[in-house]
Order: C-alpha cells, then sequence, then structure tokens
C-alpha cells in the first residue's frame, strides 16, 4: 500500500508530529507498504538532506496559514498514485486543501496531534473565539468527510468532543510510538557525557541527573519541574536536572507555517534566571536540542525521564524514555498516563508545581533496586504498547478497511481499536 502523508514541516524541531510522520513513513517497509511525504518547507532545508524517505517539499510560504499555491495542483496530478492520504493537523491551508482535492476521490486520514484539546479552549479563550468560523466553515467538513480521524489513546478521543460544536466524525485510536534506539547503551551514554563535562564528578564518574526532552514552552510545564526540583533538592545533593530542548526563539529558523507551534520565546532565559536566583545554577543544565546517539545518550544516562506538562497527546519523549528502560514522572495531563501508570512505570501527578513535587518526591524515596525494578517495567511497557510498526500497521488497516468496504471485499487483517463513533 502507497501511504501519501501530508504536514507542515519535517523540521526535527517543531516537535512531536514532525517526528512521528518520519518515524510513521520509516517503519512502512517493514510492513510491506510504502509512504511519500508533501510539507511546506523550503526545499533547500538543511534538516532534508538527511531524510531517508520521498520527500515534496513545496516551500517557502510566507504565512503561518501555510498558504501555497502549489499544493493543490500538486495533489490532484499526484493523488492517483497513492491508496490513501493522511493530513496532519488542523488550523492550516492543509485541510482545506485536502477537501478540495482528495475528499471524494481517494479516502484521506487526519491526525489531529492533540489540537482538539480542550485545554487550549481554556487557556486562550480569545483564539478560541476567532478558530470558530474557520472550524464552520472548513475544519468541520475536514473532520467530518474523514475516512477516520486518528487519536493517540482514548483520552484524547473523548476529550476532542469537547472543544468545538458542532463535531461528527468517525474516531480510531491509532497510539504513537517510538522507535527503539540501536547501539550500545554504555557507548551512547559516554558520547553524550563527552559533550556535556559538567555531569561528571570530579572523579570522571557520571552525576545522578533527571531529564527533561522537549520544547522549552510553558505548556510543558518547564516552571514547574524546576520549581518542584528546587524543592527537592537539598534531600539529593547530587542530583543534576537537564533540560534538552529548543528554546521558543528557535523557531525563527522555521517556515512560517510551523512557527505558532514552537512556544513561549525566551522562556529558557527567564528559567535560567530563576535557577540562578535558586542557587541551582550549578546543578540545573541546558544542553539545547539533542538528537541521534546524543538524545539516545541523554536518555540511557538518565535516572528518570519528567514530563509535568499541562497539555500532552503522546508525548513521543516519554515512549522514548520507556524505550530506554528509563521510568517517568508525568502528569496527568499526558493523555498516557493511566496505561503507564498501570504498568508500574510511571509516577503520575497534577499538571502543578505540587503534583511535579510528589513525582520527584516518591522517586527519590525508592532504593537503588526499586529503580531498577521499575526501569525493567518501562521497557516491558514500551514493548507491549508503544513500538512505532503498530502504529504505522494501524494506519494501513484503516486504509484497507476503507478500501475493502469500497469494493465490497472484507478486510483481512484485524480490525483497528475504534472508540464509539462520533
Amino acid at each position: 500500500m502507497r501511504i501519501l502523508h501530508i504536514i507542515a514541516t519535517l523540521a526535527p524541531q517543531a516537535g512531536g508530529p514532525s517526528n512521528s510522520v518520519s518515524r510513521i513513513v520509516t517503519a512502512y517497509p517493514a510492513i510491506g507498504s510504502e509512504g511519500e511525504v508533501v510539507t511546506l518547507d523550503d526545499p533547500d532545508d538543511k534538516f532534508l538532506r538527511s531524510v531517508s524517505f520521498r520527500v515534496h517539499a513545496l516551500g517557502p510560504v510566507s504565512t503561518r496559514f501555510g498558504f501555497s499555491t502549489r499544493l493543490i495542483p500538486w495533489l490532484a496530478a499526484n493523488r492517483d498514485r497513492f491508496d490513501g492520504v493522511v493530513v496532519h493537523g488542523l488550523w492550516q491551508y492543509l485541510g482545506y486543501a485536502v477537501r478540495r482535492a482528495i475528499d471524494g476521490r481517494k479516502p484521506y486520514l487526519v491526525f489531529t496531534h492533540g489540537m482538539l484539546d480542550p485545554y487550549f479552549k481554556r487557556a486562550h479563550p480569545l483564539k478560541h473565539i476567532k478558530k470558530t468560523p474557520y472550524w464552520l466553515l472548513n475544519e468541520y467538513w475536514v473532520l467530518r468527510n474523514a475516512q477516520r480521524v486518528l487519536f493517540t489513546s482514548e483520552a484524547e478521543a473523548k476529550n476532542a468532543a469537547k472543544s468545538f460544536w458542532p463535531h461528527q466524525w468517525r474516531a480510531s485510536v491509532v497510539p504513537y510510538g517510538a522507535t527503539a534506539p540501536s547501539g550500545d547503551p554504555a557507548a551512547l551514554v559516554e558520547s553524550f557525557l563527552s559533550q556535556h563535562c559538567a555531569l561528571r564528578k570530579p572523579n570522571g564518574q557520571p552525576r545522578p541527573y533527571l531529564l527533561f526532552l522537549g520544547r522549552i514552552h510553558a505548556k510543558k510545564g518547564c516552571d514547574q519541574l524546576l520549581e518542584a526540583f528546587a524543592k527537592i533538592a537539598s534531600r539529593v545533593p547530587d542530583l543534576q536536572l537537564v533540560f534538552a530542548g529548543p528554546d521558543g526563539a528557535a523557531a525563527s529558523a522555521l517556515s512560517k507555517a510551523s512557527v505558532s507551534n514552537l512556544g513561549t520565546a525566551g522562556l529558557k532565559s527567564a528559567l535560567v534566571a530563576e535557577a540562578k536566583r535558586m542557587g541551582l545554577a550549578h546543578r540545573v543544565h541546558w544542553t539545547g536540542m539533542l538528537e541521534g546517539d546524543q538524545k539516545w545518550g541523554a536518555f540511557y544516562g538518565c535516572e528518570a525521564f519528567c514530563l509535568p506538562s499541562h497539555q500532552e497527546n503522546f508525548g513521543i519523549a516519554v515512549a522514548e524514555a520507556l524505550a530506554c528502560g528509563r521510568p517517568v514522572l508525568i502528569s496527568d495531563k499526558v493523555d498516557i498516563w493511566k496505561e503507564i501508570l498501570q504498568d508500574g512505570a510511571a509516577f503520575v501527578g497534577h499538571d502543578n508545581v505540587p503534583g511535579a513535587i510528589s513525582a520527584l518526591e516518591r522517586w527519590i524515596a525508592l532504593s537503588a533496586a526499586e529503580k531498577a525494578a521499575m526501569g525493567e517495567r518501562a521497557l516491558r511497557c514500551f514493548r507491549s504498547r508503544y513500538d512505532m510498526q503498530a502504529n504505522a500497521s494501524g494506519i494501513v488497516e484503516v486504509f484497507n478497511q476503507a478500501i475493502a468496504v469500497k469494493s465490497g471485499t472484507r478486510a483481512v487483517h484485524a480490525e483497528a481499536k475504534l472508540p464509539a463513533t462520533r
């Protein structure tokens, strides 16, 4: 099966959606399928040079809405090469283009990537009001006419119906996943530490540290994590805190179509100043964005991964931490928290400072043996729930069902997991 994915940008700095598309398309060959990607990136963007699959970059674009005169003609000329189309995200020109060029001609899916979470309605009420006319004119119809609207958890699917009215779509839960890292964990840790010498003791041994990896963004609860760490720091005097990820200011390097998703510029500077005020500047480390061996080394080297987010429809970094056998300390606004907690691989608190403190306190209270056992459960959790190949298989299966229904035959694979249709 040949599947086309449409997304505003594949830039790694754009976070979960762009990373998930790369992982999905890379996973297709192992299950006998092929994938291509259309983006609004500039064809000369350096990050496209390392992509291992076929990308059609139709940018650059000049607005955050992502209007492109090339997109609809390209889709009309190429749609017959594909069995189905997946459009990623909402509130941009991509959805309108799919309605014009794909609807009624090929089955298409919409991956919402958490963009219907009611958190945004509460946090940005004026922006929600501004979006309502576009919802009524376009996004409602994009979702209603889709073969399936894809969510990454039951919780996300349930919450999505609380954001806009009217709402009507056929929902399918296809969990994100991650690709398990390759390479020797000890060598990966050494590679990471060699670039971040402050995480070594004077005798050369690594210091224990907690890891946050993601965009430095208020939505991620970075300020809460720093404050919570300050509350427990005196009890574990050798424990460090590592923030790994791009600041909002990095958005200027990306196409304007993706700028609005990258966060609050300058937040890192405020947090650095706050760590200094707290007397913790020597224990809080800022690595910038990590990729490849450096990223996996950071995961393998940490004691636990922290994400006290206010809203997270999945959290790919959570799955990546589990893939490295690292427990996760997360908020109950990370939509997959119940499953991970059930597997004994997480401590979970509310998305506030007391909640973050509670998760940290439970972690530091464990013995070394208890921490090791929790790490083993983390790896089992990843293998049973969040392998990326299962994600790719779920997308292929939805298209398989659509084609089978259209041809009047039965699908040969097991049905995708479907919550109640809305």
